[in-house]
C-alpha cells in the first residue's frame, strides 16, 4: 500500500509503499525524546517529495543513521542508515504518515540504549 506523510508544516514530504502490520518503540536517546513509532522500510521503497533547504540531518555516536528533521516546524519525519555497502534502511516515524490506526499495529519495545 503507498503512505503518504510529512512533518508539521508540510515542507518536508514524503510516501513509501510498505505493508504495515507493526510498528517499533525504540527507547535509545533520540527516539525516546522524539516519542516516534517507526516502520522499517527498504531505503529504495522512501521517496521524498519535498524538501529543499528545509530537509535537516542530525547524527550522533556511530553516526550509523542519518536522523531527518524539518529546519522549520523541527519534527522528525524519518531516518536513514548511511553506512556504506549493503541493503540500506529507512525509517519512518508512523505518527507523521496520514491515514494509519496507531491503534491496529503491534508494537515492538526495542532496546537502543543497550544497542
Amino acid at each position: 500500500m503507498l503512505y503518504k506523510g510529512s512533518c508539521h508544516c508540510g515542507k518536508v514530504a514524503f510516501q513509501f509503499k510498505a505493508e504495515l502490520t507493526g510498528a517499533v518503540r525504540c527507547n535509545c536517546s533520540i527516539c525516546s525524546r522524539k516519542g516516534a513509532l517507526l516502520c522499517a522500510i527498504p531505503h529504495e521503497s522512501l521517496t521524498v517529495l519535498a524538501w529543499g533547504d528545509d530537509l535537516g540531518t542530525y547524527t550522533f555516536g556511530n553516526h550509523a543513521m542519518a536522523h531527518r528533521f524539518c529546519r522549520t516546524c523541527g519534527i522528525h519525519p524519518f531516518a536513514e542508515d548511511v553506512r556504506e555497502g549493503g541493503e540500506r534502511s529507512a525509517y519512518v516515524n508512523l505518527n507523521c504518515v496520514a491515514d494509519v490506526d496507531l491503534s491496529t499495529l503491534s508494537i515492538f519495545d526495542f532496546d537502543g540504549r543497550s544497542a
